[in-house]
């Protein structure tokens, strides 16, 4: 049973674990002196973590290999803002000791629902050709399940099991949203497209062990193995347009977006340009999610780093939490110095029975504005809810130019 995960490196910096994990990559390289050390991806389901061996490394070089679980003892530290283990001692490890649901990661959400989600969409389009062609995939048994547990990338976003259908139905609902805003839009087009885009991720992918490439990946890429599966299945649809087919087959080759990016074509349709930016949104999004989740016990707003956005992160929920908090803080009003306020005059019982001038008892006399002032007490102003105590702090700092 793992005792440490690689999200728990901040609470363990510069400390020594021992820990079992998956090798995602192994490496061996050269120092400046000549000397080889070996160069390790671990993996377990919270994250990757790497890890160098400088010494003693020539037993660990044919011990193990990729993909193999291995126990590990070394220091967590960090290096230019990033986590890093330096290993002392490593071990392969059997099958037997290890539990595997430790070293995947998994999305949390139903996937049974996910997966009904994805269906419904699909029954209400409107283009008899499209929802043909898509119930065809959502037929396959194989498809179906390899869509159900395929991770959407290797390390970008949505690396898990079951990340795949995770983004598409996301992907679903925000293309379903946008589209009612273009009316020049063809929704069902869009969906199909998303359905699609990724689709090849079930075979470019292995994820056993960890999420790794497989040959056919590494050879075709997703895109040329989408086409090929595009192509099977519009053979089982008699009389699927022409016309159809080539705009899936543009919306697959370009829903990259860029030619730096992999996209042999440009996204050259409404439709086509929408996914792309759908895609990209989504995948941008998690990758943020997931790394603020990594990093949730930072105090910090600032996350650190991200290499595929190549930017460092602002959670705002954190950096907005402590705006406020230092508001309600600095806000507080102090209690007011208690001061007596004078008593009002006794009136006697003769007083009170005396009739008016018209037989009536009299009405009490309104007192004078100086001791209406003496008695009256101020009410307590609202309490400030933290977002107008924030907004109040803003604007106390406004800085307003001088008109000309």
């Amino acid at each position: 049973m793992k005792e440490f995960y690689i999200s728990d490196c901040a609470r363990q910096e510069n400390q020594t674990i021992t820990s079992l994990f998956v090798v995602a990559v192994k490496q061996v390289k050269s120092k400046k002196n000549g000397e080889l050390y070996l160069s390790v991806v671990l993996a377990d389901r919270s994250g990757q973590l790497q890890g160098n061996m400088w010494d003693n490394v020539q037993d660990a070089l044919t011990a193990f290999e990729q993909d193999d679980f291995v126990k590990v003892k070394g220091v967590i530290h960090k290096y230019n803002g990033r986590w890093q283990l330096t290993i002392h001692k490593m071990r392969r490890l059997e099958d037997s000791e290890i539990d595997h649901s430790d070293y995947l990661p998994k999305t949390p959400k139903d996937i049974e629902q996910l997966w009904r989600t994805l269906c419904d969409y699909i029954a209400s389009f409107e283009n008899p050709w499209l929802k043909a062609l898509l119930n065809e995939f959502t037929s396959d048994e194989a498809i179906v399940t390899a869509y159900k547990n395929a991770p959407a990338a290797k390390t970008l976003h949505h690396a898990f099991v079951g990340g795949l259908l995770d983004h598409v139905v996301s992907l679903f609902t925000v293309c379903d949203l946008a589209a009612r805003n273009y009316p020049q839009v063809n929704r069902d087009l869009l969906l199909s497209g998303a359905f699609l885009h990724d689709i090849g991720k079930l075979h470019e992918l292995t994820y056993q062990r960890s999420i790794a490439y497989t040959t056919e990946g590494q050879l075709l890429g997703h895109m040329i193995i989408e086409l090929e599966m595009l192509h099977e299945k519009i053979a089982r649809v008699p009389g699927f347009p022409p016309e159809l087919k080539i705009l899936l087959e543009h919306m697959i080759i370009s829903h990259h977006g860029h030619y730096e990016f992999g996209s042999p074509k440009l996204p050259m349709f409404p439709e086509a340009l929408m996914l792309h930016y759908m895609d990209d949104l989504d995948s941008k999004m998690e990758s943020m999610r997931a790394q603020f989740e990594r990093e949730a016990e930072f105090d910090s707003p600032w996350a650190s780093y991200n290499p595929s956005l190549a930017r460092p992160l602002l959670n705002t929920r954190k950096f907005l939490d402590k705006g406020l908090a230092a508001s309600r803080t600095a806000e507080t009003p102090k209690p007011a110095a208690a001061t007596a306020s004078p008593s009002p005059e006794v009136t006697t019982d003769e007083s009170i029975s005396a009739e008016g001038p018209n037989g009536n008892a009299p009405h009490a006399a309104a007192p004078d504005a100086a001791a209406q002032a003496a008695v009256t007490v101020p009410s307590e102003k609202p309490a400030l809810s933290p977002l107008e105590a924030l907004e109040q702090k803003f604007a106390a700092h406004k800085v307003t130019s001088k008109p000309s």
